[in-house]
């Protein structure tokens, strides 16, 4: 699997970019539409926030597109940040070799 080198966009900072900016919408008209606090919103298209399955529902119903898309760009962020600062001190389970790795993440 290619593991990602630089940092994933925040799914708040590309809704703002993408969906609200091009639409000529302010935060808190946008709030208003999709019935969150101007807070709330501001924190997510700042990135002081991470993207939860409600708000992916809430974006999903306004602008058409799907909420896994708006998942998936959280959960890349996430995995992103968590290689990060992965822990040193993980052992492969024994019996895990190169070709079980392989079949483990087929599932």
């Amino acid at each position: 699997m290619r593991q990602i080198t630089r940092q994933p966009e925040h799914p708040g900072v590309v809704f703002l970019e993408d969906v609200l900016k091009p639409l000529g919408l302010s935060i808190t008209e946008a709030a208003e539409m999709l019935g969150v606090t101007r807070k709330t919103l501001s924190e997510f298209v700042n990135g002081k926030s991470s993207l939860s399955p409600e708000m992916a529902l809430r974006i999903s119903e306004a602008t058409h597109t799907s909420a896994e898309s708006w998942i998936a760009m959280q959960d890349k962020l996430t995995l992103w940040k968590a290689r990060q600062s992965m822990p040193s001190n993980v052992i492969m389970f024994p019996g895990i070799d190169a070709e079980t790795e392989d079949e483990i993440k087929e599932g």
